[in-house]
Formats: structure tokens, sequence, C-alpha cells
């Protein structure tokens, strides 16, 4: 069986693979790491569509002449999914009441949704409530679409604009105990959501870095590896959760003040080095 990628002829030794099921799945486990997934599988020319691939799995590989594929990296499907959805939503902002359930149906349906069901599954639970009519407004659903795609295609520049709100939220952080020693509720619940959103948004960019070869070990972040500072910056994470479940209010404080907003400062100013020219720890994917 000759095995082309992206039309080329690939090195890839078969030892122990017995069907086209085996071949797939070493496949994926070779691409993954540098960000990358199969968009299209074709055996002696006839494409296999997504619904008919868990039947093709069984075919020996004795009986396939050649196996095409083509790959794309992670960003540019992400892109082409969050773009997809953002142009669906505009139609249906436009459309009529009754017309509204078919654009709702056509877009679960294809590949876009599906992208974003196994990738992106927060999108698509807010993009699926919406086109319910039980979540969020349509406007609202594009601008966090459009922030999602200028962090896929340009990371360092959304990194930048960012730094003087990272630093706003990293001060109401070190403020929350006496904001919650005071009364002031309304201002620490808004400060913690701050913190969350903000959080999430660092850590997106992160991954889509990694996509992009972002090395964990050669990434240092506060004389740790990347890998464990955020193994440490998630188990405080949990930390600051058990604590709010069980009301330990000085706990809390203590977490956000001295924990907390140090690491949100430390993660930002990592993640700026990364997109920072001449870095050493982005290697072509």
């Amino acid at each position: 069986m000759n095995i082309f990628i992206n039309g080329k002829p690939a090195e890839i030794t078969l030892e122990n693979e017995k069907t086209f099921g085996d071949v797939i799945s070493g496949i994926e486990k070779w691409i993954s790491p540098s960000g990358n997934r199969i968009q299209m599988i074709s055996l002696d020319g006839r494409e296999i569509k997504a619904d008919a691939l868990e039947e093709a799995f069984g075919i020996n590989i004795g009986d396939i002449g050649q196996l095409d594929i083509s790959i794309s990296a992670w960003r540019e499907l992400a892109a082409e999914a969050l773009a997809d959805l953002y142009e669906t939503c505009i139609a249906y902002g436009k459309a009529a009441f009754e017309e509204r359930g078919q654009i709702f149906s056509s877009w679960g349906k294809g590949s876009a949704a599906r992208f974003l069901v196994s990738d992106i599954p927060e999108i698509y639970d807010i993009a699926f409530r919406t086109m319910a009519g039980e979540g969020l407004p349509v406007q609202t659903l594009n601008t966090i679409i459009e922030e999602r795609l200028r962090e896929i295609s340009d990371p360092g520049r959304e990194i930048e604009i960012s730094e003087a709100q990272v630093k706003t939220i990293a001060a109401r952080m070190e403020e929350l105990p006496l904001d919650m020693q005071t009364g002031k509720d309304q201002r620490a619940a808004e400060t913690v959501q701050l913190f969350s959103q903000m959080g999430e948004k660092l850590f997106r960019i992160f991954f889509i870095q990694k996509s992009e070869g972002l090395s964990l070990q050669a990434l240092v972040i506060d004389d740790l590896p990347a890998r464990d500072f955020i193994e440490g910056f998630n188990a405080i994470l949990e930390e600051l959760s058990s604590a709010y479940k069980n009301h330990d209010t000085i706990l809390v404080g203590d977490i956000a003040e001295y924990e907390l907003a140090p690491r949100l400062v430390k993660l930002y100013t990592a993640l700026r080095g990364v997109s920072k020219p001449g870095s050493t720890v982005l290697s072509a994917p």
C-alpha cells in the first residue's frame, strides 16, 4: 500500500498494522503532537466520508493500493469552523423566524459543527443554545466568535493588547480579601469573573502556541517547565473552588492575593515572550 499525505509520498514504514483502521490510528498519533488533524481520506481514489469511516476501518491493508490523506493545522481548521459559524449566525439573525430552524439544522450537520463538538465544545454549546432560542443573542455570540478568531489568527497581537487588562485584574485579585472583608460582594464576584475570563483566554492562547510547536520543555515559567507550571496553576484553581464551596473566605482571599494574582502575570509574561521575534521556544510544527 502506498501512502500519500497532502499529495506527497509519506515516509511511513508499516510494521504490525493489518487493517486500514490500524494505519489511520498510527497516523493520527504521529501528526497530533504537531497540532495537525486529518481532514480528508481517500482509498484508491474514493473519498471516505466521516459516516463511512467506522465500516472502512476493517479493510485489510493488502486490499488497498493507495491511501491519500489530507491534513491541516489545528489553527486552520479552527478558523474555518469559527468563520463558518460566524456566517451562519449572520444568516440566522437576518432570517425570518420560520427559516431559522432549517439554518440551525443545516449547520449542525456540517463539518464545522463536528469540529467544534470535538475541539471547541464550549463554543458549540453556546451556539447550540443560541440557535435553539435558549441562549445568548446572536450578536453577543458573534462578538465571542470574533475574539476567538483574533486569538487564532494573531495570538501575539491578542497577547499584546491584553497587557493593561491583565495588570488591572491582578491588582484586583490582590484587593479581593479586603473587598470580601468590607462587604463589597458585587465587586469581589466581578473580580473573580474577570480573572476567570482572562485565565481562560491565556490558556487558549497557550494551547494555540502549543499547536504551532511550542516546546513545553524549553519554555520556563517561574523557574519551572511550562508543563509543571500549568499543572500547579490548575491545582491552585481547584483549591480555590474547594474554598468557595466551603465558604472559607479567608482561604479564598489568600489564594487570590498570594497565589493566583502573581501566577496570572507570570503566565501572561511568558506568553508575551513566546510571541516576540527570535523566540527559541516556538519551533515549526
